[in-house]
């Protein structure tokens, strides 16, 4: 069986783009299920799937990322992994949905779950705002924000991979892929004409879906006044080459497979080639250097020995 993708909301599981696709299991917040639910949840996953790859956006409630950590320290288990992502909603539907269709590849569970930080970089996320007043997650320079009061204004503002704003109206566009990418985008009531007859041609886009406007978008954007966008990899065999030509190593800490330079399920930064090896586990026990005390202030007997004259 493939290695399950779970999600904690149904706004980030996009329609499957073919029959083996297969869809996200949700992970309900504490209000909306109790604790032995979901842990019976969890526990027939692990049981069916072998791993569990949880994806989260970071502005997940305390509550719910609690529960999430209670569930997999109950179930005492390390095949459950918890990505939370800064991408906006629409951004991490469409990575979700990448790492969904990879799941039924020969990847292992490691290689998938650090695949999330590579295909990540291929997903240009943005939206149409008619202000940036309250837009808090990309800079927003002072013109831009004295522009915002001015009526009938509108930006487009990119939040990844690399943040940018401009003006719509000016003949300047955010710098799209350099790649053949598809775009969804989901309507909110600013500027999707602009993104179809415009942003999409400039960009190359080859075809443009729409998708419903996820629930979290007003609050990501800082407005109600939003149409989100994102341009993105649509073909699985690109996908599966652009991960497949990506060295895999075992991690130094869990042992899991990975690819880059941090593990997908412990999250430990691997050294690099030029760095040396940092002791763990059993490694990391051994007799304590002495330079490491250097930094601890002397007691009072020690002071008295330090400043007693000599014999």
């Amino acid at each position: 069986m493939p290695t399950a993708i779970a999600v904690t909301s149904p706004d980030l599981v996009l329609p499957p783009t073919d029959p083996q696709t297969p869809l996200a299991a949700l992970l309900q917040s504490p209000d909306a299920q109790p604790l032995d639910a979901a842990l019976v949840d969890m526990h027939r996953l692990l049981e069916q799937h072998g791993y569990v790859i949880a994806f989260c956006p970071a502005s997940l409630s305390a509550a719910h990322e609690q529960r999430l950590h209670t569930v997999r320290s109950l179930l005492e288990t390390d095949r459950i992994t918890l990505i939370k992502s800064d991408l906006p909603p629409l951004g991490l539907a469409i990575l979700v949905r990448q790492l969904r269709q990879l799941s039924v590849c020969d990847f292992s569970p490691g290689v998938i779950a650090s695949a999330a930080r590579l295909l990540s970089h291929y997903i240009h996320a943005g939206a149409v705002l008619n202000s940036v007043t309250r837009l808090e997650r990309v800079p927003v320079g002072l013109t831009a924000h004295a522009r915002s009061w001015m009526p009938g204004s509108q930006f487009a503002v990119l939040a990844n991979p690399r943040p940018q704003l401009v003006k719509i109206g000016a003949a300047a566009t955010p710098t799209g892929p350099d790649f053949a990418c598809d775009m969804l985008l989901a309507q909110g009531g600013a500027g999707a004409d602009w993104v179809t007859s415009s942003l999409a041609p400039a960009w190359g886009v080859r075809a443009v879906q729409e998708s419903a406007l996820p629930s979290d978008s007003a609050a990501w954007w800082g407005t109600g006044k939003v149409t989100e966008f994102a341009a993105y990899l649509p073909d699985i065999a690109v996908l599966y080459q652009l991960v497949a030509s990506v060295r895999r190593e075992q991690c130094r800490w869990c042992a899991m497979e990975l690819i880059g330079d941090r593990c997908g399920f412990c999250a430990s930064r691997q050294p690099g080639e030029e760095e040396p090896d940092v002791p763990h586990g059993a490694a990391a026990l051994g007799p304590v250097p002495a330079s490491a005390y250097r930094a601890r202030p002397l007691t009072r007997a020690e002071r008295r020995r330090a400043i007693a004259p000599g014999p």
